[in-house]
This record gives structure tokens, C-alpha cells and sequence, in this order.
């Protein structure tokens, strides 16, 4: 075991990605297929309940399965990252214990290896992207006036689907500072990946990703239960998944989304470094 006091030596790039490549292989190995059994899973969930939830939400298929894919793609991120952050470094005690490397590392392992995961499921996004392409690039909305009475409330596809990309870079930046701090609480209170794996499922179906948001907006029938709008917007898994998914989908682009993640960025990041400045030295004895 490495002292407390012992510098811990830098280790590149490639040291961590190659220990999430080999998570992958490791996982999948002698499998034909390999990771793509996950793509193949969250396209057959995603086809299922999109067929059936449409008809529930009576919203047209062609603009609620790409709604739903997307949201199964991002979901598998988020709470990959929640469920193997926070095992982070109890998993990788065996290397802690004898190589006096950057706790960073195996944070950069955990993300990588979930980015991998997601890269293999936005083939599932492609597919539906070509299927469904005419009808995302159409303006559209939903029945009954959704965000302006009468109106169009999603634009459709244009060029702000690049604005994916920064929403993902931020999701990943959150992710890495959930990893690093979930990950010292978890090493020394073993019941909190108990207690968090139990709360993922209630947060699925408190967010937005097998219903659709733009049912809280209609008018009608439905303004009854606008009142759940501010719950849903307090979630910030909410706005995680809609800086990602709406320029995907051709959503009307929200500033709200975007201030909120950033602020949660800022806000997690000074936290995290705080526990890893107060608690680096002793990740080594918990695990």
C-alpha cells in the first residue's frame, strides 16, 4: 500500500483509455458481437415502447420514437455513470493500493468506458435519424397548442445539432466530478451506492425520457396538471437531457437548459476538488 504521503506519478492519456478499452473487451469478450448487445437491447426497448407510448401520448410516431431512442441513449450515460461512479474506487482498489497514480485516473477510466457505451448506442440514433429524417426536419408541434397556442413549438433539424456536441462535452464534465466525489463518499460510507442505485429507477420515471414534456405545455384537457411543470424543471436531470436531446431532435433551443447545467457544472467541480484536497490521501485506506 502506498503511503498517504507518497507522490502520486502522472500517468498519460493513454494509460487511462486504454483501461477503459480493456473494460469494454474484458466484458464482452467471446461475445460475437460484443458491446453492440447494449445497442441491439436499447433499440428494441426504445422500438417497443415508443410503438406504445405514442398511442398512450397520442403523439405521431415518427416524432415520439426518435424521442424516446434519444432519451435512452443519454439515460444509459447518465446513469451508468451515477451507478459505476460512485464504485469507482472500491472497483480499482487493487491498482490504488499498488500503483500511486492521480485518483483522476480512475475517474477518466469510468467516463471514458460509459462514453465508449454511448458512441455504440448512437448508431441507434443514426438509424432512426435516416428512418425519421423528413419528419424531424419539418417545424412541428403537438395537439391542443404546445408552447405557443397555435404554433410551432420545435423548429425542426437545422444546423443548431452541432449544439450536441457542447451539451455532451458539459454532461462529461458533470460526470467527472459525480465520479471523483460520489466515488470518495462511496469508498468510505458503503451504503451510499445502495441508496443511490435504489433512487436511479424513481429519477427514470421522474424525468422526462418515456413521456413526453410536451404534454405538461399543452393546453386543453391537459392544463390541468401544468402545475408539474416547475417540479420537472427542478430536476436538473431535466435540463442535462435536453441540452443534448433537443438540438438532436430539432427542439426549440432553451437558455434555461444551458444555464442550469453550467451553473451545476461550476457547482460540482469546486465541490469535488474540495473532497479531493480534504480526502485524497485516504482513498488509499478506505478502499
Amino acid at each position: 500500500m502506498p503511503s498517504p504521503t507518497s507522490r502520486p506519478v502522472s500517468a498519460p492519456a493513454s494509460f487511462w483509455g486504454h483501461l477503459g478499452w480493456q473494460d469494454i473487451k474484458q466484458r464482452y469478450r467471446r461475445s460475437v458481437i460484443g458491446p453492440f448487445w447494449i445497442t441491439i437491447s436499447q433499440a428494441v426497448i426504445a422500438l417497443g415502447l415508443g410503438l406504445l407510448y405514442s398511442q398512450l401520448f397520442k403523439v405521431p410516431v415518427e416524432v415520439f420514437l426518435p424521442y424516446i431512442s434519444t432519451g435512452f441513449i443519454i439515460w444509459g450515460f447518465i446513469s451508468g455513470c451515477l451507478s459505476e461512479g460512485m464504485e469507482t474506487f472500491i472497483a480499482n482498489e487493487g491498482l490504488i493500493k499498488q500503483l500511486p497514480a492521480p485518483l483522476s485516473v480512475y475517474v477518466l477510466r469510468t467516463v471514458w468506458r460509459q462514453t465508449l457505451l454511448l458512441a455504440h448506442n448512437m448508431i441507434v440514433y443514426v438509424a432512426v435519424l435516416i428512418i425519421f429524417f423528413n419528419a424531424l426536419s419539418k417545424p412541428y408541434s403537438v395537439s391542443n397548442g404546445v408552447c405557443v397556442p397555435d404554433g410551432i413549438c420545435h423548429p425542426g433539424l437545422s444546423w443548431t445539432i452541432l449544439l450536441a456536441i457542447p451539451g455532451f462535452i458539459l454532461l462529461a464534465l458533470n460526470a467527472g466530478w459525480v465520479t471523483l466525489l460520489f466515488g470518495i463518499i462511496s469508498t468510505r460510507f458503503r451504503d451510499i451506492p445502495q441508496v443511490v442505485n435504489s433512487l436511479i429507477q424513481l429519477l427514470f420515471y421522474g424525468t422526462p425520457i418515456v413521456w413526453p414534456v410536451d404534454q405538461l405545455l399543452a393546453g386543453g384537457q391537459r392544463s390541468g396538471i401544468s402545475w408539474i411543470l416547475p417540479i420537472v424543471k427542478a430536476n436538473p436531470l431535466y435540463h442535462f437531457m435536453q441540452v443534448i436531446r433537443a438540438p438532436l431532435l430539432g427542439q426549440d433551443f432553451s437558455p434555461e437548459n444551458w444555464i442550469v447545467v453550467g451553473a451545476i457544472t461550476v457547482v460540482g467541480w469546486a465541490l469535488a476538488l474540495v473532497a479531493m484536497r480534504n480526502y485524497r490521501a485516504r482513498v488509499s485506506y478506505w478502499v
